[in-house]
């Protein structure tokens, strides 16, 4: 191996124009919805459905992502400070910036908002959307967790990988410029593992949909997204450092316990989508 280690220095913030700050997190964020927009776009198209449903769609998306996250941010990691000011918490939860996201709890939000969405839409069932939707937040997935790599948030353990990233710690300098400092060790790029999963992740769901389209067994590419992305999740939380500090007594870390319900789901979709298969062809 060449690599002996990877300087990470990129300033997570593009642009600063007096309060204004335009960061890579945000700009990433962002884009993921705009793309997962087209892609819905080209779904609808494809498949005949009406494609002024899109907006609704979108706006039901963001909503139920941001607010769902924050939420389990709130809920799995930081209940007990939750609890003792609730009313704080709540203002929190929906002004910007969005310090703290709980990808579980965006789970349950966007599949609440789904149900929600589905039962007002007859053409659209719960698992015909979610499957659908699940390609668009694999790729979501993988600018979030880039848009993570630029934060140099959520890293991962020491580690002397070839590829292996040295990050910064950040500072303020007294005229209010950030200073970043090189940690005196290196980590696993936790964040590019995850980005990765889910580009690879994006390119096999959008396959799977492509070839069958309006065909596409109902369940199987929410069962593949549920089994992949918290399957993996689970994994690679052995190479991150916890997020709070009460994980550190814990087996398993809260990431882990909420991946393995996730999992079953994922699990138990795949086994109603080729049953329900079987008993078609049999009828």
């Amino acid at each position: 191996m060449i690599l002996l280690e990877i300087p990470w220095n990129v300033n997570p913030i593009i642009v600063k124009l007096g309060s204004f700050e335009l960061r890579w997190y945000g700009l990433l964020f962002a884009s993921g919805f705009l793309l997962g927009y087209q892609i819905m776009a080209n779904i609808f198209k494809k498949e005949g459905k009406p494609e002024k449903d899109l907006d609704t769609l979108l706006f039901v998306m963001i909503i139920a992502t941001v607010i769902g996250a924050r939420f389990g941010h709130y809920f799995f990691y930081e209940f007990d400070s939750f609890l003792k000011n609730p009313g704080t918490f709540l203002l929190e939860m929906i002004t910007p910036p969005y310090s703290g996201l709980a990808s579980h709890g965006a789970l349950v939000g966007i599949v609440t908002a789904l149900i929600i969405y589905a039962r007002k839409h007859k053409d659209q069932p719960f698992l015909w959307v979610a499957d659908r939707i699940v390609i668009t937040v694999a790729l979501a997935g993988f600018f979030i967790r880039s848009g993570n790599l630029m934060n140099h948030e959520i890293v991962g353990k020491e580690s002397n990988l070839p590829w292996a990233f040295r990050f910064n710690l950040f500072s303020l300098n007294p005229d209010g410029s950030l200073r970043m400092t090189p940690e005196s060790f290196t980590r696993h790029p936790a964040q590019l593992y995850e980005a990765l999963s889910c580009l690879v992740l994006f390119g096999i769901l959008f396959y799977l949909w492509n070839r069958f389209k309006e065909k596409t067994p109902q369940g199987l590419l929410l069962g593949i997204f549920l089994i992949w992305v918290f399957g993996l999740r689970f994994c690679y939380e052995f190479l991150k450092e916890n997020q709070e500090a009460f994980e550190d007594k814990m087996a398993l870390n809260m990431g882990q316990i909420l991946s393995i319900p996730a999992v079953l789901l994922g699990v138990g979709i795949l086994v109603y989508t080729f049953t329900k298969g079987k008993e078609k062809n049999l009828a």
